[in-house]
C-alpha cells in the first residue's frame, strides 16, 4: 500500500502544530507585555486579547475545522488502499491552499484574500471527497505499492 496519501495529511499537522507554537509564545509574550490579564486564561472571560493574539487564536480554531473533514478523507482512502495520483494531487493542494490561507490571516489578514484562498481549499476539499468517493464506488484509483 502507498504511503503517498498520508503525507499531505503530515504536511497539515506540521502547519497546525506551527501556529499552536506562535500562539502560545504570542500569549505568553502579551502576559509580560501587560496586554492582557492572565487571568483571562482561566476561563476567557474579561477584557480579551489583543488583536494579533486573538486572529492567531481564531487561526488555530480554523485548523480545526475544515480540515478534519480532510483528515477523515485521508483515513479512508489509506483504509481502503486509495492513494492514487488523483487523491494524492488534491490533498497536496489543499494542504497548499490552507498553507496560503494561514500566510494571508497571519500576515496581511487581507479579508478578500483569505476569503479567496478559503473558498479554493472547500473547493478542493469538495473534488477530493467526490473522487475518493466515486473511487470507492467503484472500485478504481487503487494506491501502487511503495512508499
Amino acid at each position: 500500500m502507498s504511503m503517498s496519501i498520508v503525507w499531505p495529511a503530515f504536511a497539515l499537522v506540521a502547519l497546525t502544530l506551527a501556529v499552536v507554537l506562535r500562539l502560545a509564545r504570542q500569549r505568553f509574550a502579551a502576559a509580560r507585555a501587560g496586554r492582557v490579564d492572565p487571568r483571562y486564561y482561566k476561563v476567557f472571560r474579561g477584557e480579551g486579547e489583543p488583536e494579533d493574539v486573538a486572529v492567531t487564536s481564531r487561526h488555530l480554531i480554523n485548523l480545526y475545522e475544515m480540515p478534519t473533514l480532510f483528515y477523515a478523507g485521508v483515513a479512508i482512502a489509506f483504509a481502503a488502499g486509495r492513494g492514487g495520483a488523483l487523491l494524492v494531487a488534491l490533498a497536496w493542494a489543499y494542504v497548499a491552499l490552507r498553507y496560503a490561507h494561514s500566510a494571508i490571516h497571519l500576515t496581511t489578514n487581507k479579508v478578500r484574500w483569505r476569503f479567496r484562498a478559503f473558498a479554493a481549499s472547500w473547493f478542493v476539499l469538495i473534488l477530493f471527497w467526490a473522487a475518493l468517493g466515486w473511487q470507492l464506488a467503484t472500485g478504481t484509483g487503487t494506491a501502487a505499492g511503495g512508499a
